[in-house]
């Protein structure tokens, strides 16, 4: 499954009442880390089907951000059934995301 782009308008159909994990990357189109990060997540999105992967872009969805305190990027927000179930900032290796989000599945 591919990472799907989320907006205001959409995260709540897409995240809020997806049953199941969700992993969001609030990131920005300028962000360097972001950028380092974004093939491991499409590489990860093709290898745990059980699992959906977002990216909201923040200066598009500034309330959304600051909604979820969002203040630094790229921050990662780990839903199950609706619910930030983990949350973390900065680039993480292939390992460190399987880590935090294999948490949140077996948790």
């Amino acid at each position: 499954m591919a990472t799907v782009q989320v907006t205001s308008d959409t995260f709540k159909k897409e995240v809020l009442e997806h049953q199941g994990v969700v992993v969001v990357d609030f990131y920005a189109d300028w962000c360097g880390p972001c950028k380092i990060v974004a093939p491991i997540l499409d590489e990860l999105s093709e290898e745990k089907k059980d699992v959906k992967f977002v990216k909201v872009n923040v200066d598009e969805n500034q309330e959304l951000a600051g909604n979820f305190s969002v203040f630094s990027i790229p921050t990662f927000l780990i839903f199950k059934d609706g619910a930030v179930k983990n949350q973390f900032v900065g680039a993480h290796s292939k390992e460190g995301f399987e880590e935090e989000i294999d948490r949140v599945v077996t948790g």
